[in-house]
């Protein structure tokens, strides 16, 4: 008898599968791209290249005003970055809603950045005065090790609109 049931094989119990759940509208990721350097520094136009990019996967052609913009407040940011706080980094650039563009860098400073006055004879010393004309937000957030400088920009409705898809 105990034998009879070792050797009983039963079926294999089977579970249908069901549908996980019905197909819902999930919201898609908003584009973005992130680099981080260390002490040897990053490339600015490696930088401008990433929101170019962003910018042409949002339907913003290079031509396009914005995307120049945009560009133009990365360099900015990112020489200020490699000028003033020489070390670690970071470039992180996203879109929170399709008509917003976020550039925030993170540097090893603590001090926030801060204009000079205007001279026109002068080289450089102009950057912050290009940002706060470009940008409709600009703030510095002190963080563990430095700080962050975010700036945003508005973005115009794109004439191609949103391209799916993974940025490169």
């Amino acid at each position: 008898m105990i034998e009879d049931i070792l050797t009983a094989q039963e079926p294999p119990m089977v579970i249908p599968l069901r549908k996980h759940a019905p197909e819902a509208h999930t919201p898609a990721v908003p584009p973005r791209f992130g680099a981080a350097w260390g002490s040897e520094g990053a490339s600015i136009a490696d930088a401008r290249n990433a929101v170019r990019g962003l910018l042409a996967r949002a339907g913003h052609g290079r031509d396009h005003r914005i995307s120049q913009d945009a560009e133009i407040v990365v360099s900015e940011l990112v020489t200020n970055a490699l000028r003033h706080a020489p070390g670690p980094g970071g470039l992180f650039l996203e879109m929170p809603a399709p008509d917003r563009l976020r550039i925030t860098v993170r540097d090893s400073s603590p001090e926030a950045p801060a204009p000079r006055s205007p001279d026109p004879r002068r080289v450089g010393g102009h950057g912050l005065h290009l940002i706060t004309r470009l940008c409709e937000q600009f703030r510095t957030i002190t963080v563990e090790g430095g700080k962050q400088v975010m700036a945003e920009l508005g973005l115009p409705p794109a004439p191609g609109g949103m391209v799916t898809g993974a940025l490169a």
